[in-house]
């Protein structure tokens, strides 16, 4: 999955490699701490069901979700967290390594404002092994996401 994700990667003309970690970062904490960085810099991958259908949020990895805003975002009545495997269903990917990019069908994606403070963000690559850097426009554009306030306040 990893080299579909960087190919993804490479196709989008992403220049950050992806860096392969000695340890797991499931967490934005874990992957804050290989990398040396603020933990805000992380963008965390998660995938929520929305009638059926997958939605991704980007967030900083300071922030949670608020589902109910999110919901509200979207126009729809309820956000509910997504399974394992539910998520690798739609992102061929397991938690704690989702990559924005990569997945069987495109998915619709928001990324969190809070990000664009960093002049740098990492993401998942595909597994929760490997990260790329990337920043927030770029993140805005390989998915074709929609930027929003994701955080609870």
């Amino acid at each position: 999955m990893v080299v579909h994700v960087q190919q993804v990667l490479r196709d989008h003309g992403v220049s950050g490699e992806v860096r392969h970690l000695a340890e797991s970062a499931r967490t934005a904490q874990q992957a804050a701490d290989a990398l040396g960085v603020e933990v805000g810099a992380i963008a965390n991958s998660l995938v929520f069901e929305v009638l059926g259908n997958p939605v991704l949020v980007l967030t900083s990895g300071t922030h949670r979700v608020d589902t109910a805003k999110v919901a509200a975002l979207l126009g729809v009545p309820e956000l509910t967290e997504a399974g394992a495997a539910f998520v690798r269903e739609h992102t061929g990917q397991a938690i704690g390594g989702v990559a924005p990019v990569g997945h069987p069908e495109p998915i619709g994606t928001l990324v969190d404002i809070t990000l664009a403070r960093h002049d740098q963000v990492w993401a998942a690559a595909g597994h929760p092994h490997t990260v790329f850097p990337t920043t927030y426009d770029e993140l805005l554009r390989i998915t074709a996401g929609t930027a929003a306030e994701v955080d609870a306040d």
